[in-house]
């Protein structure tokens, strides 16, 4: 069962009442995306909160956390006062579910 890290994502936190937007920009010339600020595909918004999104499969999770906390931009993102969450997903063929965790890199 083939599904984005990005459309799983969006999918959970809609059923949360989240709503939830894509900020990563396709460059047809370059052939390549690019995430808002160098770090987050997806905003979530709900009640006055905001949550910054990278959704990834479940082993890149590390990379992304390194990319995050590495950015040149995350100081600036993190005066806001923006919750950032990265979101591994991995399919199980046991009980043919999505799994998926989060890592709060605020």
């Amino acid at each position: 069962m083939k599904r984005s890290p990005s459309a799983l994502t969006a999918e959970l936190l809609k059923e949360q009442g989240w709503l939830v937007w894509t900020v990563e920009r396709w460059i047809p010339g370059a052939r390549i995306r690019v995430d808002l600020f160098g770090i987050l595909d997806q905003i979530a918004i709900k009640d006055g909160e905001v949550i910054g999104l990278q959704p990834t499969s479940w082993s890149n999770v590390p990379a992304r956390v390194k990319k995050i906390a590495e950015s040149d931009h995350i100081a600036e993102v993190r005066k806001l006062g923006w919750t950032l969450h990265v979101y591994g997903w991995k399919w199980c063929p046991k009980t043919k579910q999505w799994l998926h965790k989060i890592v709060d890199v605020s």
